[in-house]
């Protein structure tokens, strides 16, 4: 019986031992990835609630399983939020270590200053990943940034957070606006931004546009920015043509060669620079500009300075073959 009762003391040790490296066994082996698989933490989400989607989209064959041996085996550290890469041959080993100290996906929309609302659209609806209509926003209340997504985001998401953005921008900024500037509200200031954002492409010359713009806004002449005159017809989308005289002479809420003050509203998404530019508008009197064939603009204070630049410029012009 004593001899009997140590064989049975052995088998149970020795089936103990067994159960035991077959529980820590199954911790390393591979589960069931043959190839990279993205999944979604989702924000707020329980390793508990994790494990059952892994069961439900069977990468592992059971969650109570791999609980447990998350519990005796792996890190007592929090799982992150996000997208994450399994790669094939993963463990659940390597599963929970990915999820708690693994590179989350980045995934990002890009807004360029100067895109309009119906590009910003286009842009968004055209991103797979992103999931749900939207409706065009209205024209300056995005700010142009890079934004980041998750897969499956709805595009109302990701656009309501380019629109706040622009709306902690403006909170930003405007306290801070220099005295005496030729706008009396945010939505003016975009409204001005958005011009000076189509005018010049060059840092270094916002602050001079600005400063011009501000100078025929408070003197109460015609900006005739030449944007102004293109976003009726095609809602800031390049025109791909020469201007014609009969949209010059076009009367509507737009065309600032035809109306004084400010448009009806933006000509499209300015960036910060350009905002912070109608804040801070160079200290200058300049009253006209023309390109200078460099990518650039000239400057002056005249008519007469203005048309004599006007004529360099068209003679640089002839010599390229342009008229």
């Amino acid at each position: 019986m004593r001899r009997l009762g140590c064989l049975l003391v052995v088998i149970i040790g020795l089936v103990g031992l067994a159960a035991t490296a077959l529980f820590t066994y199954s911790w390393w082996v591979p589960a069931n990835l043959e190839e990279d698989t993205p999944f979604i933490v989702a924000s707020g989400s329980t390793l508990t609630g994790v494990a059952h989607e892994l069961e439900k989209q069977g990468v592992i064959d059971s969650a109570d399983g791999f609980l447990a041996r998350a519990k005796f085996l792996g890190s007592r550290d929090p799982i992150q939020a996000g997208e994450f890469m399994l790669p094939a041959g993963a463990s659940p080993a390597t599963i929970l270590d990915t999820f708690q100290h693994g590179d989350v996906i980045r995934r990002f929309v890009t807004i360029p200053e100067g895109m309009p609302s119906i590009m910003v659209y286009e842009r968004l609806m055209s991103e797979k990943l992103l999931t749900g209509d939207i409706d065009v926003p209205a024209e300056g209340s995005v700010l142009p940034e890079s934004y980041d997504f998750e897969r499956g985001e709805a595009r109302a998401d990701v656009l309501a957070r380019m629109q706040q953005a622009m709306t902690d921008t403006l909170a930003e900024l405007w306290p801070e606006r220099a005295k005496n500037i030729a706008v009396k509200a945010p939505e003016e200031a975009v409204i001005l931004a958005s011009i000076v954002e189509k005018e010049t492409g060059i840092s270094k010359e916002r602050r001079m546009v600005a400063g011009l713009y501000s100078n025929r806004v408070k003197q109460g002449m015609l900006l005739q920015a030449d944007p102004t005159i293109i976003y009726p017809i095609t809602k800031g989308k390049p025109l791909g043509r020469r201007i014609r005289q009969s949209e010059i002479a076009a009367v509507n809420g737009y065309n600032t060669y035809t109306r004084t003050g400010l448009p009806r509203g933006p000509i499209t998404n300015p960036g910060r620079a350009s905002i912070e530019a109608v804040l801070h508008p160079a200290n200058t009197d300049a009253l006209y500009m023309v390109a200078d064939g460099k990518g650039g603009h000239v400057f002056s204070t005249t008519l007469e300075e203005h048309n004599r630049n006007v004529e360099k410029w068209f003679e640089i012009r002839r010599k390229r073959g342009e008229m």
